[in-house]
């Protein structure tokens, strides 16, 4: 039995499953269990092998993992040990949840199994935002980027569209895999790479600061289409089926501002008697609710029959509830996975595919069905977030005011 092991950033390492459990009695019973003409070929006196201890959520000193190597002593091992040349490599696996503000003292639960191969984490650290040539305050970690082109199933020569584009980490990820890549921004700054740099000790971006210069760091530059500066909201394609994939990150309002461009239209008109200034704002709020409904309906119009959407959905953890996540009847959900950022906040990697081509009554989907109506707590985000953020500050306060501080 194969075991994928996934880590909160990408896939780590398969292994080969011989026992699991609840706690480390179960394992041993499994492992008890587990046929010993399948562990034998590994195990005999004329191979090496080592074994190593992984936790998850939780780090173990280096004694307690010894602990954990000795108790494994009822496994009939008759090799020789080696820690750099191991023809065979065994791991111990112990899950201690996600949630890093509430670890437990014991594992949930613990796995053992033969190593077969790692995943690509190396990716990780050479396509770290810490060394890429162009960022900016929300420039989207390397291994989470990874990570949504694994979801959106990006392959070779997939055209990718970020409608939120940024300093484009998601197409730089997107392009590693051999997908064309293109995206829009409304913040003209961040599209030409001019303005104030978001690195330490550099008051301006340079010359060449810009999305195609980073696919140009990672040898990707011939997949880079373009970028321009346009308005999420008003949608400047064709109506017709162009991306295999739409992955993006929403801006929550909490780093970055949620906009669009605003229009007379979009002004309240004062009574008859009542002269205002004429002035149009450039542009106006767009909520959260907007935002997540604009997206799915682009996404059923411009997506591919099977292409997939990815993207991040905030949510204030002690409300949530699986009714929160925007649905539309073009699109299946896929997966729903969650990242903690908080005691209080988190947000959810939603995943898409479409699955039938959009309808003139689709439009009226929320009518019709309760699923398909949009959520409006997600507008009250960044109150909630703010709220909650400011509640825990003021118990630091008190606190310290206790402790005589």
């Amino acid at each position: 039995m194969l075991m994928w092991f996934k880590l909160i950033y990408t896939f780590r390492s398969a292994f080969e499953l011989w026992g699991h459990g609840e706690t480390h009695s179960d394992l041993q019973t499994s492992l008890l269990n587990y046929p010993l003409e399948n562990m034998s070929p590994f195990m005999h006196k004329d191979s090496t092998y080592r074994i190593n201890v992984y936790t998850f959520n939780k780090t173990l000193e280096f004694t307690d993992r010894i602990k954990r190597i000795d108790a494994l002593e009822y496994l009939p091992f008759e090799g020789t040990v080696s820690l750099k040349r191991a023809q065979h490599i065994f791991c111990l696996l112990e899950d201690y949840g996600t949630d890093p503000n509430n670890i437990p003292d014991n594992p949930y639960y613990v796995y053992f199994g033969r190593w077969i191969a790692d995943g690509q984490r190396e990716l990780i650290r050479s396509h770290s935002v810490k060394n890429r040539h162009f960022i900016g305050n929300t420039s989207m970690d390397a291994g989470l980027s990874f990570i949504m082109a694994n979801h959106a199933k990006v392959k070779e020569n997939d055209v990718v569209f970020d409608p939120f584009v940024g300093t484009g980490s998601l197409l730089v990820a997107c392009s590693h895999f051999g997908a064309y890549v293109c995206g829009i921004d409304i913040d003209y700054n961040t599209i030409h790479g001019r303005g104030r740099s978001s690195r330490k000790n550099q008051k301006w971006r340079g010359p060449d600061e810009n999305i195609r210069a980073n696919l140009r760091q990672y040898g990707t530059e011939k997949m880079y289409l373009d970028v321009m500066v346009s308005d999420a909201s008003k949608s400047v394609w064709r109506n017709a089926a162009l991306f295999d994939a739409i992955i993006t990150d929403p801006p929550y309002g909490i780093r970055e501002s949620t906009r669009r461009t605003g229009s007379h239209k979009d002004i309240p008109r004062p009574p008859d008697a009542i002269y205002l200034e004429s002035h149009v704002p450039v542009s106006l709020a767009y909520h959260l609710n907007d935002i997540f409904t604009d997206l799915l309906n682009f996404s059923a119009h411009h997506l591919v029959m099977g292409g997939r959407l990815v993207y991040w959905l905030p949510v204030y953890r002690p409300e949530y509830s699986e009714e929160m996540v925007p649905l539309h009847p073009c699109l299946q959900l896929v997966s729903n996975c969650e990242q903690t950022l908080s005691s209080h906040t988190a947000r959810r990697l939603i995943t898409m595919e479409k699955i039938k081509e959009p309808q003139e009554f689709d439009s009226l989907a929320h009518l019709a069905d309760s699923r398909f109506r949009p959520y409006q707590g997600h507008n009250a985000f960044r109150e909630k977030y703010f709220s909650g953020l400011n509640k825990r500050c003021g118990k630091e306060d008190n606190k310290s005011d206790v402790n005589g501080e």
